[in-house]
């Protein structure tokens, strides 16, 4: 059976990232990292991650970037409207999305929800 490919995607200094980073290589889980500020995020995958998990999660209204919004930027978001802005500013992601294959991505770090997932 082949290995799952797996995928860490966020902004390299982000604490929670560079936390989950290190979780990830002292168990010695090979993944591949996707930096939103180089490459970016397509619609597709943004939108998967919304269908699967709700835009809700995916949407950061905790960050600075979420607070500099404008008011009018911030009234009724639905998730049309948050994928937009989270097209339009990858730091509006939650930090990190861990995909695992085809399978459900992780938003967030918890290092319990990687052990399990993982088998590690």
């Amino acid at each position: 059976m082949a290995k799952a490919r797996i995928t860490l995607y966020g902004i390299p200094n982000c604490d929670t990232i560079k936390k989950a980073r290190a979780w990830l290589a002292a168990h010695g889980v090979d993944y591949v990292f996707h930096d939103y500020k180089t490459v970016g995020i397509d619609a597709e995958r943004l939108t998967g991650w919304c269908r699967a998990v709700g835009w809700e999660v995916v949407l950061n209204r905790a960050g600075t970037t979420f607070r500099k919004l404008t008011d009018s930027e911030k009234a009724n978001i639905d998730q049309k409207k948050a994928i937009k802005l989270m097209l339009a500013q990858p730091s509006l992601i939650k930090r990190p999305v861990l995909e695992i294959g085809a399978r459900t991505p992780i938003v967030g770090f918890k290092p319990e929800i990687y052990a399990a997932a993982l088998k590690v």
